[in-house]
């Protein structure tokens, strides 16, 4: 996740486009690991979850850079991304996205 996504906002043309699908790729197992579950554990909030969630933020930089919307391709992870950051430990440590 990191390396794909760090390619989509630090390289162009045809590198970019394959970091874009590299990252949407990787975003996607992720979601396919994650399935119903309210997160990665099941219904705990857990170690994968504390160590994913802090890529969370970087998701608008990579929206703006590559053109694309993680929601509309990862909805499932969103939601798990939106439930992690309910937690005040979470809410409290992630960057604010924008800035």
């Amino acid at each position: 996740v990191y390396d794909a996504g760090e390619k989509v906002w630090t390289t162009k043309g045809e590198e970019k486009e394959a970091a874009m699908k590299e990252f949407l790729d990787a975003l996607k197992l992720l979601e396919t690991e994650l399935g119903d579950k309210p997160y990665f554990g099941g219904d705990s909030f857990g170690f994968l979850d504390i160590a994913l969630v802090g890529f969370y933020p970087w998701f608008y930089a990579q929206e703006t850079f590559g053109n694309f919307s993680v929601e509309a391709e990862c909805p499932k992870l969103i939601e798990w991304a939106k439930r992690c950051k309910e937690k005040e430990s979470v809410s409290k440590s992630l960057a604010d996205e924008k800035k």
